[in-house]
């Protein structure tokens, strides 16, 4: 099992066209049967993530058809990066992350 973490930065002027855009993002991944989370930091240290989106991943192929098709289409999914990537400050940090199985039997 994989979590595959994307760690947006914006202006806080644009924090709520944000949500709105990662709302999409995790509806898309849960109409998908996916398991997907808005993450929304109460306290960040200066300089990380505004906002983040966490999806679990049975294989990093996944990954790869959810980024090429998670909102509707592909040109669905395109125009919604395109539009997203408008008002972030930099591209989004990503962070793969394998869990751990031994902790799944404890």
């Amino acid at each position: 099992m994989y979590i595959a973490r994307f760690s947006y930065d914006l202006h806080p002027r644009d924090r709520e066209k944000a949500l709105g855009f990662i709302r999409q993002e995790v509806q898309a991944a849960r109409e998908k049967g996916l398991s997907a989370k808005l993450l929304v930091p109460v306290t960040r240290a200066q300089g990380s993530a505004a906002l983040q989106f966490e999806i679990e991943l049975a294989s990093l192929d996944q990954l790869d058809q959810f980024r090429q098709r998670g909102i509707r289409s592909g040109s669905d999914t395109g125009n919604w990066m395109h539009a997203f990537s408008d008002i972030l400050l930099t591209p989004p940090c990503v962070e793969i992350l394998r869990l751990d199985e031994a902790d799944a039997t404890a």
